[in-house]
């Protein structure tokens, strides 16, 4: 699996591919220099349950870390994944 960042003005995304096969999309805004928003998460179903979502969630966690900027997830998927995971919540803007 490899999972793609990519940013086009207000707006990115860190896209999973397999075998050059979209997987998966999770879409974040850009809200300053300071701060992201995640605001939507999809898996393509051939992918559901394989942790497609939680890899690209760990990118923009690990871009966001680089840049020490914070998150809000407002997507529920990505929301969900904060509450559980401790080791990514040192990101999460409170």
């Amino acid at each position: 699996m490899e999972i793609l960042l990519k940013e086009n003005d207000a707006k990115g995304a860190a896209i999973a591919q397999e075998n050059g096969e979209r997987a998966g999309m999770m879409s974040y805004s850009i809200a300053g220099t300071a701060l992201i928003i995640i605001d939507h998460t999809e898996v393509e179903p051939a992918y559901n349950g394989k942790g497609v979502g939680k890899q690209m969630l760990y990118k923009i966690v690990e871009m966001a870390r680089a840049k020490n900027i914070k998150i809000m997830p407002l997507c529920p998927f990505a929301a969900s994944l904060f509450k559980k995971l401790e080791d990514i919540q040192d990101v999460l803007k409170t």
